[in-house]
Parts: structure tokens; sequence; C-alpha cells
């Protein structure tokens, strides 16, 4: 186990390598990774920075809109091409709304962050032309993964599942560089006390908007906020529960909406951070089990 502790990378890839077997149907898995991913890069902002933002959605959008939008409409037949785009879109989005809104504080940073969001929502609902509008971005081939010597199709949804969790571990491994690095540290110690980094002598506007790009281009709260595999726990046990619970009831958001207040008044941790806690606090000296 402390093997395995040392090495979170590795059981992450475990872990998911048989998820999709484990799950209803495989798309199910593959929603759980993408969602767990906006789920990631939230939670660097806020988690980690302290930073509340309500615009998550428009960098996920971003992202979708700039790979979509390369296949549909520039008709650039490359998975790479469509992905670079999307991030490119997702960075862009992220370092322009992050300028204006670190310029205030609290509440009032939150709203301009819901702001932005909307905006970008109402612009890609009225340019149908380009987005589809109301209707969705039709015509999306998905291209094949074309590797040195090597083709793989990924038109089922085993494959695509496989191909987005490379992704997913490429970008956890990421950001726990980020994290174990100097600037991570950093991040947690302006979420602590943002006036005595400043004293000591760091540029925390600078440092919050260099979150604030990373945290858009990861994007893309149950599982428990700082804390590094909560995201994906958080989305895997929203999707299934919608996933089971809207075949019994078309009131599912509020069945849902119901678990969630539970969660915020008694599991402020959310689930990973509260199994954590116990776990820490059943190996804590002195503590008979």
């Amino acid at each position: 186990m402390k093997t395995l502790g040392r090495h979170p990378i590795l059981v992450f890839f475990l872990v998911f390598l048989a998820f999709p077997w484990v799950v209803p149907y495989k798309s199910l898995a593959t929603q759980v990774l993408i969602y767990g991913l906006l789920a990631l890069g939230f939670n660097l902002l806020y988690g980690y920075t302290g930073l509340l933002s309500f615009g998550a959605a428009a960098y996920w959008g971003l992202g979708a809109y700039g790979a979509g939008l390369t296949l549909a409409k520039l008709k650039l037949a490359s998975l790479w091409a469509a992905l670079g785009m999307g991030l490119c879109a997702a960075t862009v989005g992220g370092t322009v709304i992050g300028f204006f809104c670190l310029r205030r504080r609290g509440i009032y940073f939150a709203m301009l962050t819901l702001a932005f969001a909307q905006l970008l929502y109402f612009v890609g609902f009225h340019l149908a032309d380009v987005t589809g509008g109301d209707d969705g971005l039709r015509g999306i081939t998905v291209p094949p993964l074309v590797l040195p010597g090597l083709t793989i199709p990924l038109d089922t949804s085993i494959t695509f599942y496989y191909f987005t969790l490379a992704l997913v571990v490429l970008a956890v491994a990421g950001l726990t560089r980020i994290l174990d690095s100097p600037f991570g540290a950093l991040l947690q110690a302006i979420r602590e006390n943002s006036d005595r980094a400043a004293a000591c002598g760091y540029d925390i506007n600078r440092v919050k908007l260099l979150s604030f790009v990373f945290s858009s281009l990861f994007m893309g709260l149950l599982g428990g906020a700082g804390t590094f595999f909560g995201p994906f726990v958080g989305a895997a046990a929203y999707l299934v529960l919608e996933d089971r619970i809207s075949v019994f009831t078309e009131s599912w958001p509020l069945v849902i909406g119901a678990i969630f207040m539970t969660f915020v008044l008694f599991l402020p941790k959310g689930i990973w951070g509260t199994l954590l806690a116990r776990l820490n606090a059943s190996r804590a000296p002195g503590r008979v089990s």
C-alpha cells in the first residue's frame, strides 16, 4: 500500500484501466473521464488557489468548439490539429477572461467569471450558422489516431475510451508536476493567506493568472476541494447517480440536488476527502482499531 501511495499516477491508471468493465456501459466511463478532467481544472483554481469561479463551463465549451469547428468547418481531418485548436481556444479564452476577472476579489470575481461564461454562451447560441446554436454542431467526423507506423480507428466506444484515458493520464501527470513544484506550494500559500504571500515578495496577481490559465487548460466539486482523485470520484458519483435515478423519475435533478446538499452539510470534504481523512485518522499513532 505504501508503494502504491508513492505512485498516484500509476494507481490512477490502473483503476481507470479496468473502469469501463465495471460501469453499465462504456460511454459512461468516457463521460466520467471527461467530466473528471473538467472538475480537475476547477479544483486547481478553487481547491489549491482558493479562487471560486462560476465560469468553468466556458473554457470547456471553448475547447470543445475549437476542436469541433476544426473538424466540421475547416475540414482538417487531423485529430492532433483538432486537439491543438481546442487547447489553444481554451488557453486564450482563459488568459483574456482571467486578465479582467482577477482585477476583483471575492464575490465580485466569481460573478465576473459567471458573466463571461454567460456572454460566451449567448455568442455561441446566436451564431447558429457557425456553432449550430441550439441544435448543436453537426458534421463532425472523428478521424483515426495516427501514430508513427500505426493508425488506430476511434469508431468504437472502447477504443475512444482508452484514447481519452491516455490524454487524461497525461493531464493528471502534468497537474501532479505543477502541484509538486514550488509554484504549486505558492498556489496553496496564496489560498491560505494572499496578503502574506504578497508581503513575501511574490507577484500574486501573476500567479493567480497562471493558475487561471492552467485551470482553463485542464478543463475542461463533489469529490472534495484540494484533493487529487476527488474530482474523478465526484464526476463518477454524479454521472452514475444521474444514469440510475433518471430511470425511475423525471425529477432526478431534485434527488441529486438533495444528495449534493447533504454532502455540503455533512461531508464538506467530499467523498474522497472524507475517505482519506478517516483512513488517516485510523492510522494515527495510539489509535486502537
